[in-house]
């Protein structure tokens, strides 16, 4: 493994502004490459889709481009990736089309382990279809996601889990999580959105029919991506309009697509396929590497952090899973959230405190929607971020 931390800091312009960032779960800085992608997407000859002018070629190149580097970073076939608004719309949008399909007696899984966009599309959906909602619940004390097979049935269709929460980073044992979901016969939708940012994914070896990312929390840019077998598309049918196209996967893309935005979101693939400076192969071989790399350095940070904030007085970390992202859920005593993210926001530290849309999870760990603040950490914090963290942390508690 080559690693070089220093280097891939280098690359994004934001980190020049002196701030120890935090904040990579609701959004990862962007690196220079991103951005000169989509400001020349902009700046070139572009159109609507086609073949026949140099802008519509772009457009058509772009799209396509966009569909073979997700498809690279999720190991997915890239016929069936979708693009969107954001993850939540694409939800919105499967939910909807496959509600359509489903019959008054049905049933679904959500879980209290879950962002709300992995919940509210299918609990609306569900509603909406006269189909029973069944709820797979957690442990609050070990952050660990409970066996979902009790809550199976011939009668269920869909199983929506998190492949890691956004906001305690526990990573469900997503594998056996699917065979469990297919020998019911139903369908398994994973909010990859949080996971992909800090480990190689491979869809077919997760299990999941469906799987939703947002390229922003990846080094990307504002848009939505959702992965399946262009066949299981096949056999859906969402609501479109007449004129647009009926093939997969266009059929699920609402609209002219944001050709800038995807030209970011190859980009930023091409991006983490270079952070292991050592790997070698195709695309989908160095992403594997460099995601693999990826961990292992944000591995090292998280146990620091976690080492030291065992030994501050008052300080909790809620986060607790065996298999967990670099992701710390922390409260401190005698000091509400919002107190602890200003103190931290005045000493240029950016870690937010909030439920941070995983509402069920934070009423369940009883935190109420206020919540809690998260540390998460990404491909470009160092040990110096860190020692600023702490340092902060120890001088708010007396330490």
């Amino acid at each position: 493994m080559s690693y070089d931390v220093a280097a891939i800091r280098s690359r994004f312009p934001s980190l020049r502004a002196g701030i120890a960032h935090f904040d990579g779960p609701g959004g990862s800085q962007v690196p220079d490459a991103v951005a000169g992608a989509v400001a020349g997407a902009l700046t070139s000859p572009l159109a609507n889709r086609g073949t026949i002018t140099s802008g519509e070629r772009a457009a058509d190149a772009i799209v396509h481009g966009a569909r073979a580097a997700i498809g690279d970073l999720l190991g997915a076939d890239p016929r069936g990736v979708v693009f969107g608004r954001s993850m939540t719309a694409l939800t919105f949008d499967l939910a909807r089309t496959l509600a359509a399909t489903w019959e008054p007696g049905d049933e679904i899984v959500v879980t209290r382990l879950d962002h709300d966009a992995n919940i509210r599309p299918w609990v609306i959906a569900a509603e909406a279809a006269g189909v029973t909602v069944r709820w797979l619940d957690f442990d609050p004390d070990t952050a660990e996601l409970d066996d979902v097979a009790p809550l199976l049935s011939e009668r269920t269709r869909l199983v929506a889990v998190t492949g890691a929460s956004n906001l305690v980073g526990t990573r469900p044992d997503i594998p056996a999580i699917a065979a469990a979901v297919h020998a019911a016969g139903a369908l398994l939708m994973v909010d990859g959105v949080h996971l992909t940012a800090h480990e190689p994914v491979d869809v077919r070896a997760l299990g999941a029919d469906f799987y939703a990312c947002s390229p922003y929390k990846f080094l990307g840019p504002h848009c939505g991506a959702l992965a399946a077998d262009p066949a299981l598309l096949e056999s859906l049918h969402p609501a479109k309009l007449l004129p647009s196209s009926d093939a997969v996967p266009e059929r699920f893309e609402l609209g002219t697509l944001p050709y800038e935005l995807l030209a970011g979101t190859t980009a930023a693939v091409e991006f983490l396929a270079g952070l292991d400076t050592g790997a070698t192969g195709d695309r989908r071989a160095r992403l594997r590497a460099s995601m693999t790399a990826v961990g292992v350095h944000e591995l090292g940070l998280r146990e620091r952090i976690e080492s030291h904030l065992s030994g501050l007085p008052g300080v909790t970390v809620r986060s607790r899973a065996a298999s967990r992202t670099p992701t710390l859920l922390v409260t401190v005593d005698g000091h509400e959230p919002q107190q602890v993210y200003r103190y931290l926001a005045e000493r240029r530290i950016a870690a937010p405190a909030a439920s941070f849309y995983a509402l069920e999870c934070s009423r369940r760990l009883g935190l109420g929607d206020t919540g809690a603040l998260r540390i998460g950490l990404a491909c470009y914090t160092d040990e110096s971020d860190v020692d600023r963290l702490l340092g902060a942390l120890s001088g708010l508690v007396g330490a």
